[in-house]
């Protein structure tokens, strides 16, 4: 019941930014950084100088980079999945399992490695870059689009996370294309991951309180 409650939640989202991208792409094109974050030049930009759609979105996690990192680098099918509606990617036969704890064999990911989606025939990405406990970025490419996404962390003054993921993606230059990724894949992208960067930040933020008492006080009582 958990599963399917989830997966209707997922399909209303998905619906709604869908139905409401006209209006509010400009919200969700940024959501959670600030207008600085999003002028800035990121690791992974040099891939793609000049995409046709570009998406920064960001997070405050109250835990250190390299608790982070350690969640981050597990993404992937057949990995630690997305920490997103993982019943809404198992409807799409996705085979994705979110996993709650941190796996050893998954930590040491290098350029070259592919982060799967789904099972045979569903897109991958190829790591491209990794700078450990820095940046990580991927890329994807195909006869009709090439996309860039990157994953840059950074300590904050009180020795929190700071999260910064962008979509740099170009395509085709087809009306048809040109539909396809303005009116439908960004906005369910932005759907799955701000649920992804939420699923994220819960896991770390969990560990970090459970290794360390000054992760259970506010951020703004705390130092560095």
């Amino acid at each position: 019941m958990q599963r399917l409650r989830q997966a209707l939640i997922a399909v209303l989202a998905v619906i709604a930014a869908v139905l409401s991208s006209p209006f509010t792409r400009r919200w969700y094109r940024r959501w959670g950084a600030t207008e600085e974050e999003d002028k800035r030049t990121l690791p992974g930009d040099e891939f793609l100088p000049r995409p046709r759609l570009c998406t920064t979105r960001a997070i405050t996690i109250f835990a250190p980079v390299a608790t982070v990192w350690s969640w981050l680098v597990q993404i992937g099918q057949g990995r630690g999945g997305f920490y997103s509606y993982e019943s809404l990617e198992n409807l799409a036969g996705c085979d994705v399992h979110d996993a709650d704890r941190i796996v050893t064999a998954l930590q040491n990911i290098q350029v070259g490695d592919r982060i799967r989606f789904g099972p045979e025939g569903y897109p991958r990405f190829r790591v491209v870059a990794v700078d450990r406990a820095r940046s990580l970025v991927l890329q994807r490419r195909d006869d009709t689009s090439h996309t860039i996404w990157s994953f840059t962390l950074e300590t904050n003054p009180v020795g929190d996370t700071r999260l910064l993921v962008r979509d740099r993606t170009d395509f085709a230059r087809t009306l048809r294309q040109h539909a396809v990724w303005r009116l439908l894949n960004e906005p369910v992208h932005f759907v799955m991951e701000r649920k992804m960067l939420l699923g994220l930040k819960e896991r770390a933020e969990r560990q970090a309180r459970s290794e360390n008492s000054r992760y259970l006080r506010p951020a703004s009582t705390r130092s560095a």
